[in-house]
């Protein structure tokens, strides 16, 4: 596909240097985005598959803002997006009549998912539905109650955050350090300038593949769709929609409106949340069981 590199969060620029950089690629007009578009698809032109991309990483960005709550490093929830937003221009058509960014956005929504979903399946973090429950919450809590001191938080901050998400006091300790190290990622940086000073988590190292690499990586991005559909199969139409509303959201619906909608209470939606959480993690484990013990089998030699 495109063969220039893109920008990534670099850790000597972090976030705002990223943004600053991809605010210079111009956005497209609508015929000139459909005669890139056709380009590309006609004649595999890579110059025009990547003024396509880097055209709508604004999108990007803006999309993975919304998933900054889930303890991941924004470099590479931006990365998995760009990673989706590259399949969308791969298979984009634009003689049926809509634009990129509306095609788009699902990609790049399934992929930032994806990883999210795959990361849980990844992060040793115990097994109670609380644990699972403070891995995501806990930042959106601190910010909630300004606790952006850095290392442990202070004992009434613990406390109200405990009582809060309905767990322990020292769960909420050990779970902080777990995901702040020795500062809290959520302090946040002054900056002399104008520069756009955001929260430390920010400047995080983007340790994931780079670009070049990522963009010929399309079977394995292929890959990952699949597993993601494949573990959301497991649920059914009730399950899904609980699911899909309260943890792939990105403005996630409340246990009070979801429980009008179904007719059911509170404790309930929160049980089958639970539930769906538990089949859509296990479905992610055995899919990519099946597909390392697939990728064993290829490379084992013949006997």
């Amino acid at each position: 596909m495109a063969s220039a590199a893109l920008p990534i969060v670099a850790s000597e620029g972090g976030l705002s240097r990223y943004l600053n950089e991809i605010r210079k690629f111009p956005m497209l007009q609508p015929q000139e985005e459909y005669m890139l578009a056709k380009r590309w698809r006609e004649h595999e032109d890579s110059d025009a598959a990547h003024k396509l991309v880097t055209s709508h990483l604004r999108l990007v960005a803006k999309i993975a803002m919304g998933y900054r709550g889930y303890g991941l490093p924004i470099g590479e929830v931006i990365s998995e997006g760009n990673v989706g937003l590259m399949q969308a221009v791969k298979r984009f058509e634009p003689d049926k009549g809509f634009r990129l960014a509306t095609y788009a956005m699902w990609w790049i929504k399934a992929s930032i998912q994806e990883y999210i979903l795959r990361s849980w399946s990844l992060v040793k973090m115990g097994t109670t539905a609380n644990q699972k429950k403070l891995f995501f919450n806990l930042r959106k809590a601190k910010s909630q109650i300004s606790a952006f001191e850095e290392g442990d938080l202070r004992p009434e901050q613990v406390a109200a955050i405990a009582t809060k998400l309905g767990v322990h006091e020292q769960e909420v300790v050990e779970m902080n350090r777990r995901l702040g190290g020795d500062s809290s990622l959520n302090a946040p940086i002054r900056t002399d300038g104008d520069g756009e000073g955001g929260e430390w988590q920010d400047w995080l190292a983007d340790d994931s593949a780079s670009q070049e690499s990522v963009l010929v990586q399309q079977e394995e991005a292929d890959n990952r769709h699949a597993a993601l559909t494949e573990a959301l199969q497991v649920l059914n139409a009730r399950e899904r929609r609980i699911f899909e509303a309260r943890r792939l959201s990105e403005d996630p619906v409340t246990l009070e409106d979801l429980s009008e909608e179904f007719g059911v209470s509170r404790e309930r939606v929160r049980q089958i949340e639970v539930r769906a959480f538990e089949k859509v993690q296990k479905a992610v484990r055995e899919a990519v069981a099946r597909r390392e013990a697939g990728a064993l089998s290829l490379e084992a030699p013949a006997r």
